[in-house]
């Protein structure tokens, strides 16, 4: 998942000035009656890369149709320094890749972890989060579409609908168990991350419209994976 330049239409400047980067994404539309259609305002992404090799780790990110990006994921239950180890690689990906959350399959380890900071700043390292293991107990029936793009999809973005605010539980790299209240980007990022841990890939959320305007570019994927690689493609 990628953060927001900090460059929005006209009438969600004011809001942008307001509430601080990490909220610039289409939640700065009215909530919606959960009857009517989800509503889209305008940001432009940062641009991301794919990094390859990252200093420090043998880590790299997956792109679609990797298999390991629909493989199921095993529950985190040793808390150890091992963990921490990987999270610590996981965060260090995310930045060189210029996005704002990761989730372990992405990188071949189909465990249920994930790392994300909505700023895509390193500098606010007290923004970061690191979550084992966790569930959302609630969604906000309303929903607004915003602009996503994906490490694992290089070079394109498309609309997806999301919850407009989620609760949720999880585990930290210590084991201690946690409950928050995420809203506005924050949330849309959880919920990219999330469904990388049950196989879900947001090009799965695309209406039809919107998947036959990107459908080049994932095919353009799948042929770039089918000519370097032996293994069968995850579809």
């Amino acid at each position: 998942m990628r953060p927001p330049l900090p460059l929005v239409t006209r009438t969600s400047l004011l809001l942008l000035l307001l509430c601080n980067l990490e909220f610039a994404s289409s939640f700065f539309a009215t909530p919606l009656d959960h009857r009517m259609a989800p509503r889209r305002a305008v940001v432009r992404l940062r641009a991301e890369i794919n990094p390859g090799a990252v200093s420090g780790t043998s880590l790299r990110i997956l792109e679609y149709p990797h298999p390991a990006l629909r493989a199921p994921n095993a529950d985190v239950d040793a808390f150890d320094d091992e963990l921490r180890q990987l999270a610590k690689e996981m965060v260090s990906i995310m930045y060189a890749s210029g996005g704002c959350g990761l989730a372990a399959p992405q990188v071949g380890v189909n465990r249920r972890l994930m790392v994300f900071n909505p700023t895509g700043d390193p500098s606010k390292w007290m923004q970061e989060y690191v979550m084992c293991n966790a569930r959302i107990i609630q969604y906000a029936d309303a929903r607004s579409v915003g602009e996503e793009g994906c490490l694992s999809f290089p070079g394109f973005t498309a609309d997806v609908a999301r919850s407009n605010w989620i609760k949720i539980e999880y585990t930290n790299v210590r084991g201690k168990k946690q409950r928050k209240k995420l809203k506005g980007f924050d949330a849309i990022v959880f919920q990219h991350e999330y469904d990388h841990l049950d196989g879900v890939l947001y090009v799965d959320h695309l209406s039809e419209d919107e998947r036959n305007r990107v459908q080049a570019d994932i095919d353009a994927l799948t042929g770039r994976y089918t000519e370097t690689s032996a293994g069968p493609a995850a579809l």
